[in-house]
């Protein structure tokens, strides 16, 4: 057991030493000790200065309260006391406080100041509370009278919405009868008045469990789920909205602590599970829109799978398959050419197939997998009934939609005895809805080049057939794209194509043609699209796509439509043009193994090489590719899959390649569109997007580039980069954009060395190749103007500041003017680390020579201002080691050369070195000769 006073003292001298951490220990183990009353109030006095400074606001007012108890006049512990409280909020406890010390010491500005300051602060708080109240009852006064003008009520909507954002103004609402007021407002059918209603309760439900629960009982699931099922966009986004919201708050996204409140939130899994069933029942009712349905699929993807694969429970999944999988099922089968079909918009089977491939992807074992394929199973031998036409065809469809999901589901099913013949069967029907239910699920079907072989074999003629006979141009522009899609199995191999020489560009441009007419349909229109996603494998079409300036700039506008089910073929589209697929490395010993072996080797396509494809980049920037990507990426992110954001991603990264490209890429709006692609989707999507933001962000002006507050969310994904897994040029385009952004403010200084990126930075100043060690100093020598960075040179026991010098004794112009730029900048802001420059490495004045008689301006310039801020280091004995070293020959010629524009800068800094000299008396002063 050691000895309180001296646990006391030791805990002192940490604290004073600015290691509040083994400050707190020596506190803590000295109370466990201490029997002494009036020591252990220090102590616990003591303690609470650290906490204060760890900024752990609870513990620091416990522990002043308990040196307080042993003494009511301690005036140390008192104000500790009142600025713990008056951080937690807690201000009347913290004005009197203060008040108390201010007694004790009526002199003592600081008590004074700070009882004004909190006197202040009240009165103000208990203004705004006693105005809110007032502005609240108001607000619903104006909104629930029908008389009122419109731009007051749309101006008090907005008040009420801006209030329920601050939990202050949402505590407000809540406690003046808010929520029963919000029902009255939803109860008027007005949908500008359900809005202002669905959005306040979203204000008022974020991040507060508590209240989120309360709201949820009062204003129930059910009633909820109406009004997502109205037929409006806006009010099925904004219900979902709050759906989401409340999910957050129940699950998780609240982190308040309640204290005593939390056993009245605590059992939250019987609502969430309340919720769920709700949306279940959502999702196959006639009753909901087809907005509605569209949200309610939307939250059951986002979710019910697991976000982090690493996390064992699935059960949401389970329970969702289990209740839910043969309504989604029932979805994917609607035709809306039928009657008596659910309401849908052009998204919604499509976002249940991505539900169903989420949920599928979900399943962590065969088990499970096998239940998920059994319950699809059943449904479609459920509906395949041959003498109910109409029942068949939704069979079929559901296939469609499962291929388009869960692929490998979809694909079994299709293997099924007398699957595929029923959907060749159903191509020849009299009906056109067979026709085009079975064209589509034939062509969905034959993803595989295995199955693709077969219905080449089987299903080409029958194709060509529908092509030829039918006259709806949709059942035709279908079969199209089958022939398309088969005329494409071979990829870009150009000893694979399927169909003889010219056959493909003429399927492109009859494509072309229905793209290009706008009397057509958007859903046919977008049809012509997914043909052309197939046959620019050849670059024969992509070359011909991308000359066609009315095509490209047709399809660019079907992207910005609202019909987002397009939004994969554009990608596929763009991803071909611009050869910005996965490619596999061509080993020559391979190639040659395989030619004698007789096995097939593929061959590049003339059309594919680098000059055709930077031709074909400049043609899609020109028509304004650049504005349909960012509008694509802003779609919502149950149709934005993570695979058609890696394919956006690798667009962007394939556009950005040319430096001249960059500028158009930011004038139409690509940097901002880049950064949500860099920070989710899949891995190898998420490096492509940041590679593409480091070569926008290393040339342009970051506040131009990415505007406002989106400049700080870019550096996380560029500090990404610097890891050692990823490529060389990844990592030096990396260290050129952290170069620009550390050049242009601190904050953005402070915001790279938040994100950890210094350990990287350093370890590539080491590195053997030459531009990623200069991008790297280069990058280091932007940094070390903030605090923090100076601090790590301060440091002992490492080389960073033995690295820099070296690096200045290098042959390298470049690298020489980073490291010395750096050695003046932390010489001038930390004096101590001037005489640390002298004891890291003994070649250290003979680098310093050679820096100051270089033969470039800019290393010349740098290498004085070091021996500037020397001699300006307040250590006389590392003065006096300088100007009896040669570097005072140095500095007089430099001095007494004439001026010189293009080296100005280095001889004004060697005349105020030799004042210096002389001002420390080292030297006398000189008189010019007459």
């Amino acid at each position: 057991m050691g000895d309180p006073v001296q646990l006391k003292d030791e805990g002192n001298k940490h604290f004073q030493a600015g290691d509040i951490d083994k400050a707190i220990d020596c506190y803590s183990s000295a109370i466990k000790v201490c029997k002494d009353k009036k020591v252990l109030a220090v102590i616990h006095r003591n303690r609470s200065a650290c906490y204060l400074k760890k900024e752990n606001f609870v513990n620091a007012a416990s522990d002043a309260s308990k040196a307080i108890d042993v003494d009511a006049a301690d005036i140390k512990a008192l104000y500790r006391r009142c600025q713990a409280l008056e951080k937690l909020g807690k201000l009347d406890m913290a004005f009197k406080d203060v008040q108390r010390c201010a007694t004790l010491e009526p002199k003592n500005k600081t008590f004074l100041e700070t009882l004004r300051r909190l006197g202040a602060e009240i009165q103000a708080k208990l203004k705004t509370t006693f105005s809110t109240d007032s502005r609240v009852q108001n607000m619903f006064d104006i909104l629930l009278d029908d008389e009122m003008e419109k731009d007051k009520r749309e101006k008090a909507a907005n008040n009420l919405i801006v209030l329920s954002r601050e939990d202050a103004g949402a505590e407000r609402i809540f406690q003046n009868n808010g929520v029963p007021l919000l029902l009255n407002m939803v109860e008027s059918g007005k949908q500008e008045m359900i809005l202002a209603a669905v959005r306040t309760l979203s204000g008022m439900c974020t991040g507060h469990k508590a209240r989120a629960m309360a709201i949820v009982y009062m204003v129930g699931v059910d009633k909820m789920c109406s009004i997502m099922a109205l037929d409006s966009e806006e009010i099925a986004l904004a219900t979902c909205n709050l759906f989401q919201c409340i999910n957050d708050s129940l699950s998780g996204g609240d982190k308040r602590e309640y204290g005593k409140e939390e056993a009245l939130v605590l059992d939250v899994a019987k609502d969430l599970k309340t919720i769920l069933l709700s949306l279940l029942e959502m999702v196959a009712s006639k009753k909901v829109s087809g907005h509605g349905r569209d949200q309610a699929l939307n939250l059951l993807s986002k979710n019910v799978p697991r976000k982090d694969k690493a996390e064992k429970n699935n059960s949401r999944t389970l329970f969702t398959i289990d209740h839910g999988l043969k309504k989604i099922l029932k979805v994917c089968g609607q035709v809306p050419e039928l009657p008596d079909q659910l309401p849908l918009t052009e998204n919604t089977q499509l976002i249940a197939s991505v539900l169903l491939n989420k949920l599928y992807d979900d399943l962590t074992c065969d088990p499970e997998r096998d239940n998920f394929r059994d319950i699809c199973d059943e449904y479609i031998k459920s509906k395949i009934d041959p003498n109910n036409m109409d029942k068949t065809i939704h069979a079929i469809n559901t296939i469609s939609g499962l291929l388009q999901g869960p692929f490998d589901v979809g694909n079994a099913l299709v293997g099924h005895q007398g699957i595929m013949e029923m959907m060749v069967a159903l191509c020849g029907s009299e009906r056109e809805v067979d026709q085009m239910v079975a064209v589509e699920a034939l062509i969905h079907s034959s993803s595989k080049m295995s199955r693709a072989s077969f219905i080449i074999t089987n299903g080409v003629s029958l194709l060509k057939d529908i092509y030829k006979k039918t006259k709806n141009e949709r059942i035709k522009i279908r079969s199209l794209v089958g022939l398309c899609k088969l005329g494409s199995a071979g990829g870009d191999d150009y000893s694979l194509r399927q169909f003889a020489e010219g056959s493909t560009e003429k399927l492109a441009k009859q494509c072309r043609k229905w793209l290009c007419n706008p009397q057509i349909d958007t859903k046919t229109r977008n049809w012509a699209i997914e043909g052309l996603s197939y046959l620019t494998n050849d670059a024969d079409v992509k070359d011909d796509f991308v000359e066609d300036e009315l095509a490209m700039k047709a399809m660019f506008e079907l992207a910005k439509s609202k019909d987002k089910t397009i939004l994969y073929a554009v990608a596929c589209t763009l991803i071909n043009c611009t050869n910005s697929y996965e490619k596999k490395e061509i080993i020559p010993e391979l190639v040659q193994l395989a030619k004698f072996s007789k096995q097939h080797v593929p061959e590049q396509h003339p059309k594919d090489k680098k000059d055709f494809i930077e031709r074909r980049v400049k043609r899609l920037l020109k028509a304004g590719v650049t504005s349909a990507l960012a509008v694509m990426v802003k779609a919502d992110n149950s149709i934005l899959t993570d695979q058609t954001k890696e394919l956006l991603a690798r667009v962007f990264l394939a556009l950005s390649e040319d430096p001249k490209d960059r500028g158009i890429i930011v004038a139409q709006g690509g940097g901002k569109a880049l950064i949500p692609l860099a920070l989710e989707g899949t891995e190898a999507g998420k490096v492509k997007a940041s590679h593409a933001l480091a070569r926008i962000a290393a040339i342009s002006n970051p506040e131009i580039a990415f505007p406002g507050e989106r400049v700080y969310e870019v550096v996380r994904p560029l500090v990404s980069l610097l890891h050692t897994d990823r490529d060389g040029i990844q990592n030096f385009e990396a260290l050129r954009s952290l170069t620009n952004f550390a050049g242009f403010s601190e904050k953005l200084r402070v915001k790279i060395v938040k994100e950890n990126a210094l350990p990287d930075i350093e370890n590539y100043m080491f590195e053997e190749h030459e531009q990623i060690r200069q991008a790297a100093t280069e990058c280091m020598c932007n940094l070390v103007s903030c605090k923090e960075v100076q601090n790590r040179y301060l440091e002992d026991g490492n080389d960073k500041m033995k690295l820099l010098v070296l690096l200045c004794g290098e042959d390298d112009d470049n690298l020489q003017t980073a490291a010395g730029g750096a050695l003046a900048m932390l010489t001038g802001a930390q004096k101590k680390l001037c005489t640390k420059l002298t004891q890291v490495t003994t070649q250290w004045l003979e680098i310093l020579q050679r820096l100051c008689l270089h033969d470039n301006p800019r290393v010349q310039h740098r290498g004085l201002v070091v021996v500037y801020n020397m001699l300006d280091s307040d250590d006389n004995d590392l003065a006096k080691k300088l100007i009896e070293s040669e570097i005072l020959e140095i500095l007089s010629v430099i001095g007494k050369a004439e001026d010189n524009p293009q080296r100005q800068e280095a001889i004004d800094v060697a005349r105020a070195c030799l004042v210096k000299a002389m001002e420390l008396g080292l030297i006398k002063p000189f008189t010019s000769p007459s």
